[in-house]
């Protein structure tokens, strides 16, 4: 990569808009915190695909995973897969812990964990209209932490 190409990606990313995610990274939004490392931060869906529904988040905001330094996708892979480990511990009764990588909704690479026995449950689509149930979000949260 030259170098005016490279500051073009750097000017790029310097000018997005902080994500939702960032603000919540920060403490500028409340969460409810499942985990923490280096590159990735976790916390609660508050409109699950299905309860225990995950979101873990890349703490350096990209469009892309791929563009996430190779240290960084690790970084976010390893989390992945320890966090759903943890999840089918938590969820012994259910087949699989669902995972989709994402950046739609919300332009910062993230990806999705959550406990599923079929696909239809995998594709569910959650009511966006519906209020949070802090309550249960955070009994569930002290499951799922990692610490």
């Amino acid at each position: 990569m030259n170098i005016a190409s490279q500051f073009v990606k750097t000017a790029t990313l310097v000018a997005m808009e902080e994500s939702i995610f960032t603000k919540i990274i920060k403490g500028e939004i409340p969460c409810h915190k499942v985990y923490e490392d280096e590159f990735t931060f976790g916390f609660m869906d508050i409109h699950p695909i299905q309860p225990g529904h995950v979101l873990l988040v890349s703490k350096r905001q990209v469009t892309n995973f791929f563009d996430l330094s190779d240290e960084e996708y690790q970084g976010l892979m390893a989390a992945t897969k320890k966090m759903a480990r943890h999840m089918s511990g938590v969820f012994p009764d259910k087949k699989r812990i669902g995972v989709m990588i994402e950046g739609l909704d919300v332009d910062h690479v993230h990806v999705k964990l959550f406990p599923v026995d079929t696909g239809e449950q995998f594709r569910h689509e959650p009511d966006m209209n519906v209020e949070p149930d802090h309550d249960a979000l955070a009994d569930m949260a002290k499951r799922l932490s990692i610490t």
